[in-house]
């Protein structure tokens, strides 16, 4: 497996193009089209949140109850969440746009949205942005990173991978954009991200391949402990590689795993780091742990804590906040035994030994909290279980941010 250029249209048979639609922004792009030149097996993972955005239930219908898609439509700007019947029907205009655009059935179109919560889309608007795209849709590198741009909204750069590897004799990609910065915390996938193959495997085992994933990428991370209404994760499989198709858990379907791994795993690490405000990456990983859960359950915790990401914020080892985030997640484990180390590209150091500080240099501790992509390491020594978890740090612009986001 390596990792290769661009995002979405790296894989063979894929399109992608963006548009100025003014939905909201007057000053950028803010739609996004993804297009397969064959149809697509697809699969999907949704916010868990009870209020769910137009989009995420009309998505929900097509990867549940339909088994091919063609293509995805997104825009920025406007969440079209809490907006009713009118928002659905929203989404249907856009599907009917598309189809009629690019000849594509109406059940084949995919549709996202991401922004403020409670306005009405400019139907219109998407509409004629839906055939702008449509007429200028490209293969190349480049339209896959338009696309990536078109979906921010306080994100800071474009988010984007892609991996090539081989099945069954066949080099086979596999490619994804997203968009998160704020709103982020692990209850599915705390975002909106794409992901496009061109590898050949059927619906269930692509479906399967993702829910499992979304468990160690995707739904470790936290910015703000706000779970969206619009979270969602598509991956569309065209099989146009010609690679035997994946139908059973064999060394194929463990590679193909491998590489979903990669690239949801990059794009979770962007995310966290482009946490709104943020100056830091922040890193939390559990080794020794007696059960997956419990390391999970414990890595969740001190990433998501305030206080401990406003310490890494001041580059302060204040190695208390961890242990105390760790001590009310619910999970059980003797403080007594725990290690903690923080490190970075400065260095390593070890903090707290069986509970208690080990006397160590805060001025080495401050240099290896300085850097913009720190890991606290905490051993609790009861088995050989870990789990990683991603955040980032507190600052004063992510209150900035988001005390005027409507305005």
């Amino acid at each position: 497996m390596k990792a290769v250029e661009g995002g979405v249209t790296a894989a063979i048979g894929f399109q992608a193009a963006a548009a100025a639609a003014q939905i909201k922004y007057k000053d950028r792009t803010d739609m996004a089209m993804i297009y397969s030149e064959a149809p697509c097996s697809a699969a999907g993972t949704f916010t868990t949140n009870i209020v769910k955005a137009a989009p995420v239930k009309w998505d929900q219908d097509i990867v549940y109850h339909h088994q091919n898609a063609h293509v995805i439509v997104v825009n920025s700007g406007i969440a079209n969440a809490c907006t009713g019947a009118e928002g659905f029907g929203y989404c249907r205009a856009t599907a009917a746009a598309a189809s009629k655009a690019l000849s594509v059935p109406e059940d084949s179109v995919l549709v996202a949205s991401t922004g403020v919560i409670g306005m009405q889309l400019p139907v219109d608007r998407i509409q004629n942005g839906v055939r702008q795209m449509a007429a200028s849709l490209s293969g190349e590198i480049e339209a896959g990173t338009a696309a990536a741009k078109a979906i921010m909204t306080t994100d800071t750069e474009k988010k984007e991978a892609a991996v090539q590897f081989e099945i069954g004799g066949h080099v086979v990609t596999l490619g994804g954009m997203c968009k998160g910065s704020g709103m982020i915390h692990p209850n599915m996938c705390t975002m909106l991200c794409f992901l496009t193959t061109d590898v050949n495997i059927s619906k269930e085992l692509l479906q399967e391949a993702l829910s499992e994933n979304i468990k160690d990428t995707f739904n470790m991370v936290s910015v703000d402990g706000d779970t969206s209404t619009n979270d969602t994760v598509l991956l569309l499989a065209n099989g146009m590689a010609g690679n035997p198709k994946i139908t059973e858990r064999n060394e194929d379907f463990h590679s193909f795993c491998k590489a979903l791994n990669y690239v949801n795993t990059f794009l979770s690490r962007k995310i966290a780091g482009d946490g709104e405000g943020a100056t830091a990456l922040f890193e939390v990983r559990i080794v020794g742990a007696k059960s997956k859960e419990q390391a999970v359950t414990l890595a969740k915790s001190v990433v998501s804590s305030s206080l401990t990401k406003a310490a890494i914020y001041g580059h302060d080892a204040n190695w208390g906040r961890i242990l105390c985030a760790m001590g009310y997640s619910g999970a059980s484990f003797d403080p007594e035994k725990v290690d903690l180390y923080f490190e970075s590209r400065a260095g390593k150091i070890k903090i707290m030994e069986n509970g208690v500080s080990t006397g160590y240099s805060e001025k080495e501790a401050t240099k290896i909290l300085s850097e913009d992509e720190v890991t606290a390491i905490a051993d609790i020594k009861m088995g050989s279980e870990s789990a990683t978890a991603w955040g980032c740090d507190l600052t004063y612009d992510y209150v900035k941010i988001n005390a005027d986001y409507r305005s």
